[in-house]
């Protein structure tokens, strides 16, 4: 790549990962970004004084991806991992602990979810060991397969929340084998469903991983693509912002021509780092049938409420937050208690608490069409109804992910492979975002160093990632 003339366009987290690895494999670059600011879904902020996430507020610590590029660009300092790791279920009229020893809600046993099921419920997962074999084929969906298994209750109190958490998603939908790879491959192999978690959990047992499986960053997980934007601008690259890229062809010479404004820019390569409906709009003309499969992308919308309150007005309980079951009919679906899941707001604010509830999952569209105040009044009334918090806050901020969260449907593996394989054919083009390979922070960059990788000919990454996508956890309640 050393000399090569690269333009990325789009600068979230996945974007600014590939400029970041380009500039540092001697390539010439240029960020464009159609908005006025870098950083995409990770969005740093405030509120009554005190340093916030508004947009995602933790990434996965056991990939390495986005702790190795916060440490690559000077962040080491200012990890932190949560200051608690307990979080509870709101659910059936209480606050419940969050349970112990399931795959992303899926029990090895029933005794597992004691506590946050039903009797009824409880039974129908013993179920499982005597129910003939139930196949998946080439992909199903998580919330079909695992109530077939175990029963709806299992997916309705546990798992709904889970990948709602990550995806605002319809478990019922989404792909188990991109969402959630590790169960489906013991689905493909196993008649019992737990007895196939029970092999998933002695296996990490036994790999011994330590530390924490999250991490955060003093100031706001939101700072991290600043600082990348930073290490990229130092080493020669050029970001900017308010540049929306209005054309993107094929030069006869074999090189790109991206229009942007009235600029024209000439590169040897591009890397589309921005949404499906974006990505298509600019692959069209060259790639059409890759512009095609990008169309049929949906996009979940979702809001964050922060409220900021006086220490002496509040008495949370202890955690780091709770989930909420879409069948309880609540209208928040989570909330963090973010002054108690980081240390470092409370250290820095110890006069205030501040917490957050996010609304809207994929289908509601009735919830996020009200006002600010609207969203604010109905998350203090879900508050006070599962805390008790009936205080006025200092301050609030909404904050609003139109379309912000790809969706995975079944056989979205089989169409991430397709569009790979339409851009593959166009020399010098690859493409990389949280629509492709997972959701999560270290799935972007993941994506990202892919990409990069495949300008220079190596596909390995490329094929990893298509064949076993990286799987987006839940961060903790609120995330």
């Amino acid at each position: 790549m050393s000399g090569s003339q690269v333009v990325v366009i789009g600068a979230g987290i996945a974007g600014l990962a590939a400029a970041h690895r380009l500039t540092r494999r001697g390539a010439r670059v240029t960020v464009l970004e159609a908005s006025d600011r870098v950083g995409g879904k990770l969005l740093p902020g405030e509120i009554a004084g005190a340093r916030v996430d508004l947009g995602a507020e933790s990434m996965l610590a056991r990939r390495p991806e986005a702790v190795a590029l916060a440490r690559e660009v000077g962040l080491d300092e200012r990890l932190q991992p949560p200051a608690t790791a307990t979080a509870s279920i709101w659910t059936r009229g209480a606050l419940r602990p969050m349970p112990k020893g399931h795959v992303m809600g899926v029990p090895g046993t029933a005794e597992a979810l004691a506590g946050v099921l039903s009797e009824e419920g409880l039974a129908r997962i013993g179920q499982d060991a005597e129910l003939p074999r139930t196949e998946v084929g080439d992909d199903v969906a998580v919330g079909e397969y695992v109530a077939a298994r175990l029963g709806r209750e299992v997916v309705d109190r546990l798992i709904e929340p889970l990948l709602g958490g990550v995806y605002a998603g319809d478990a019922y939908r989404i792909s188990m084998r991109s969402a959630v790879p590790q169960l489906f491959q013991v689905a493909r192999t196993h008649t019992s469903l737990t007895e196939g978690v029970r092999e998933i959990q002695a296996r990490m047992a036994a790999n011994q991983q330590t530390g924490p499986v999250f991490m955060g960053l003093e100031g706001g997980v939101g700072t991290l693509p600043l600082a990348v934007a930073d290490a990229v601008r130092a080493q020669g690259g050029e970001i900017r912002t308010g540049a929306p890229v209005s054309e993107l062809r094929r030069e006869p010479s074999g090189g790109w021509k991206v229009v942007t404004g009235d600029r024209v820019l000439h590169a040897d390569a591009v890397i589309v780092a921005v949404p499906a409906p974006a990505a298509a709009g600019l692959l069209r003309a060259e790639a059409p049938e890759a512009a095609t499969e990008l169309d049929t992308v949906e996009y979940a919308s979702m809001a964050l409420v922060t409220l900021a309150y006086r220490r002496s007005d509040t008495a949370l309980p202890a955690g780091s937050g709770f989930l909420v079951p879409p069948v309880d009919g609540r209208t928040i679906k989570a909330s963090t208690f973010a002054s108690q899941k980081w240390g470092w707001i409370a250290d820095e604010n110890p006069e205030l608490v501040v917490l957050r509830t996010s609304v809207g999952r994929y289908g509601e569209t009735a919830i996020l069409e009200r006002d600010d105040t609207a969203l604010v009044d109905v998350s203090r009334r879900d508050l006070e109804a599962a805390t008790g918090l009936a205080a006025t806050p200092l301050e609030t901020r909404v904050t609003r992910w139109t379309d912000g969260l790809p969706q995975y449907p079944v056989g979205h593996h089989a169409r991430v492979a397709r569009i790979r394989e339409h851009v593959a054919k166009l020399p010098g083009l690859a493409v990389c975002g949280a629509q492709y390979d997972g959701v999560g922070i270290p799935a972007c960059i993941a994506s990202a160093h892919a990409a990069v990788d495949q300008l220079q000919g190596d596909l390995t990454a490329v094929r990893e990632l298509t064949a076993n996508p990286v799987q987006s956890l839940h961060g903790g309640a609120g995330e």
